[in-house]
């Protein structure tokens, strides 16, 4: 019977960078898959920093989108509050033309006046998520109570006792560097202008002076709530923009992060592919070790 060569120190070798062969075989099947890396910061090494740092400034940035996100709602709300006021006062100063021109139905135009006010007020009182949008910070109360609106005399003068908010200024933070002031509150002159006049004609005041002042006031609420309209067209803008930036921000920080932990899926596969050749030259080496045998070489 043949004896063997003394081959174990060799094949261990060979089986030992086979192993290792095979292990980074694995991982590239892992990162094949994953698209990534590896599947946890230590995998990193030295770009561990940069990731955590960039995946930390886009959940921020996320924050601040979607805080401005919010506060663009509620512009968008107010707007429309303001540009329904705006239709029920200009029919409003219709109906006053109207009345001045043929001079009849008093009680009617008084009821009129007394149900616009209660629609004005809801309309200064629209909430949204649970806050009041017209009453500043105070946004846990109504910020207009018409009981506490005095029946207004002709010639009148400006009274704003029927709000209940704050004078604060609405704002949201929209970056580490950027906060946007947005709204407008309840006693806003143009409101209030808006709300007197309807308490004249519904105090019952529809002599011709009466009349006429309700019809100025009218006019000038008409004009100044259109100006409140731009106002918030251009918060809402701010906003809009602030969003889009952070959006951009994002993208931008997401695709650097990915970047700096991902893998090229082509150069994967080739490292693949040269793994695969060399363990296959491997094991091909530790069988022809292992088959050689001394007669091999006394032949």
């Amino acid at each position: 019977m043949g004896m063997r060569v003394a081959t174990f120190a060799a094949s261990d070798r060979l089986l030992q960078a086979a192993l290792k062969v095979q292990a980074k075989q694995a991982e590239a099947t892992l990162q094949q898959a994953s698209g990534q890396i590896s599947d946890n910061y230590g995998g990193l090494g030295n770009k561990a920093g940069s990731v955590v740092s960039l995946q930390s400034s886009v959940s921020m940035s996320k924050s601040y989108a979607e805080a401005a996100n919010t506060a663009s709602t509620r512009v968008e709300a107010m707007y429309d509050a303001v540009d329904s006021i705006i239709d029920q006062i200009t029919s409003m100063k219709a109906t006053l033309s109207s009345f001045s021109a043929t001079s009849s139905g008093t009680d009617e135009l008084q009821v009129t006046a007394e149900e616009m006010l209660e629609s004005l007020a809801s309309l200064m009182n629209t909430q949204l998520g649970g806050r009041y949008l017209f009453a500043g910070s105070a946004v846990d109360r109504p910020p207009v109570d018409l009981d506490s609106l005095a029946s207004a005399t002709s010639p009148s003068s400006s009274d704003t006792g029927y709000y209940q908010g704050d004078d604060a200024v609405t704002s949201v933070k929209v970056s580490s560097e950027q906060t946007v002031s947005y709204g407008v509150t309840a006693d806003n002159e143009n409101f209030e202008k808006a709300l007197r006049a309807l308490s004249l004609v519904a105090s019952g005041a529809t002599d011709s002076d009466a009349l006429t002042e309700a019809s100025g006031l009218l006019d000038e609420a008409i004009s100044g709530l259109a100006t409140v309209q731009t106002r918030l067209s251009l918060n809402a803008s701010a906003l809009k923009t602030a969003i889009s930036d952070q959006e951009n921000y994002q993208d931008f920080a997401g695709d650097l992060a990915t970047s700096l932990s991902g893998v090229d899926i082509a150069v994967v596969a080739a490292r693949m592919s040269a793994y695969e050749t060399q363990l296959q030259a491997a094991y091909a080496a530790i069988g022809n070790i292992a088959s050689l045998k001394l007669s091999s070489y006394l032949s």
